[in-house]
């Protein structure tokens, strides 16, 4: 069968280069944004006179019957016909005759291409910010139920200073906070139309860019044509965002393996996002968070991918944006399977509080206290550092950890401290000391809680 295009040509093409130029097999992802396109764009020729309201009509009959047919997924593709726009345009002029073949007019599969992309995207981007808000709401709910519990905070993995476990996990809450608000502040890219630009240069064709605009629900169209088939910075801007979600994704998961090791017992992950060992029964293994630090990569390798293809390209359009697409659609599919997952997971796990607290009183986490204490005594910081170093040093060497230590042990080392000491020491008073704007103590956890509920009643009323 003839190609759509093919009126130029002398010779059938060779079937590995139909095969290997053809975008069918990824591309049918775009099925029902390329006929919603088609709709807007076929509406807005018969407003402009440019074709009768009569085979308007036809034509809307006819790709609303394929819209259904794509919901009802009884529609097969051909290679022989390359991609979505012309397997879609092969159908409807098998369905109501070569009046069929008037859709095409005053557009080009350039920004054909593109608008399908725009919508998709948008389409994406507004079901991804659901899906991040989701995550948020499930870790706000661990961190109300975990104000008060202690866990060893850490720097370069050693424990560095006793915290609320709702201010660590809250630490997460606004991670994702900024990649939510990065998404939404990317729609004002996406909602950018293509549609009417042509090949490159625009259409003979009295038609009105604006209304289709508005019947896609776009806010303002492509000042430039060229810049219009060519421009895929939202699609870079879409993985890029993906890719740092994936960071703060991953960096949770490292997290929460940690967390659930035998090493740590922190927590424990619900049996329903774990699996087990062929080979050792007792195992139970966090597979869930390590897939999704695992994830991170491919994500990652998609932008280099699409950045690496668009580096070196002349305007307008070249066959090279075809790559555009897989890694869009699979880093999209990646982090939608990622949210799902990690959102109830994140509910569902066991937080062992009991193992927390006890384990801040086998470190020295509460030292920068008792230097703290010290400077209140009006010694300098760096004397008083000077000095709990040193306390530190012997308490290794006598096996004991600073709660252990007696008064008259402290005062071998400045006779400023009193009794008052252990009390200070204690990581109750330590957590609940830091009361700074921002800090791990419970009073200000709870604002920082209060302040997040805020954040989400105000951008989706219907959580409150």
């Amino acid at each position: 069968m003839a190609k759509l295009w093919g009126g130029r040509f002398t010779k059938e093409t060779n079937k590995l280069v139909e095969e290997f130029t053809a975008s069918i097999t990824f591309d049918q992802k775009l099925a029902l944004e390329d006929v919603e396109g088609s709709l807007a764009h076929v509406q807005m020729l018969g407003e402009c006179n440019i074709i009768p309201m009569e085979d308007v009509e036809k034509i809307k009959a006819g790709l609303l019957e394929i819209q259904q047919k794509i919901h009802n997924n009884t529609i097969e593709y051909s290679v022989q016909h390359e991609d979505i726009h012309m397997n879609i345009e092969k159908l409807l002029i098998d369905m109501i005759g070569p009046v069929g073949g008037k859709l095409h007019t005053g557009r080009s599969r350039n920004d054909q291409v593109a608008t399908d992309m725009h919508l998709y995207a948008k389409r994406k981007t507004e079901m991804l910010i659901s899906l991040v808000q989701d995550v948020q709401v499930a870790i706000l709910n661990q961190a109300k139920d975990n104000v008060d519990t202690i866990i060893p905070g850490y720097t370069h993995l050693q424990r560095a200073q006793p915290v609320s476990f709702a201010h660590h996990l809250m630490a997460y809450f606004w991670m994702f906070q900024r990649d939510k608000e990065r998404f939404q502040d990317s729609l004002k890219r996406v909602n950018w139309l293509p549609l009417g630009a042509g090949a490159l240069a625009g259409t003979t064709f009295p038609i009105d860019r604006e209304r289709v605009a508005e019947l896609l629900g776009f806010e303002t169209v492509y000042p430039n044509s060229m810049d219009a088939v060519s421009d895929r910075d939202f699609i870079v801007e879409l993985l890029s965002i993906a890719s740092l979600l994936m960071t703060h994704i991953s960096r949770l998961s490292e997290e929460l393996v940690i967390w659930s090791s035998q090493e740590f017992q922190f927590i424990e992950l619900d049996d329903s996002f774990c699996t087990g060992s062929s080979i050792m029964p007792q195992k139970k293994n966090p597979d869930v968070p390590e897939l999704l630090r695992a994830k991170t990569g491919r994500v990652y390798g998609n932008l280099i991918g699409l950045l690496t293809v668009l580096k070196g390209l002349p305007l307008a359009y070249n066959k090279d944006m075809q790559e555009d697409k897989e890694g869009m659609f699979d880093t999209v599919e990646t982090l939608e399977g990622s949210l799902k997952l990690l959102a109830p997971m994140i509910n569902t796990m066991t937080v062992k509080k009991e193992k927390m607290r006890s384990a801040v009183n086998q470190d020295f986490s509460n030292a920068t206290d008792i230097a703290d204490y010290l400077v209140t005594k009006g010694i300098a910081f760096r004397d008083a550092h000077e000095i709990i170093g040193k306390i530190v040093l012997y308490a290794i060497g006598k096996k004991k950890f600073l709660l252990d230590l007696t008064l008259d042990e402290y005062k071998e080392f400045s006779m400023f401290f009193e009794e008052d000491i252990f009390k200070v020491l204690s990581p109750e008073q330590v957590v609940g000391a830091r009361k700074s704007y921002g800090g791990t103590a419970p009073s200000q956890v709870a604002e920082q809680i209060k302040l997040a509920e805020e954040y989400l009643i105000n951008e989706y009323p219907a959580i409150s």
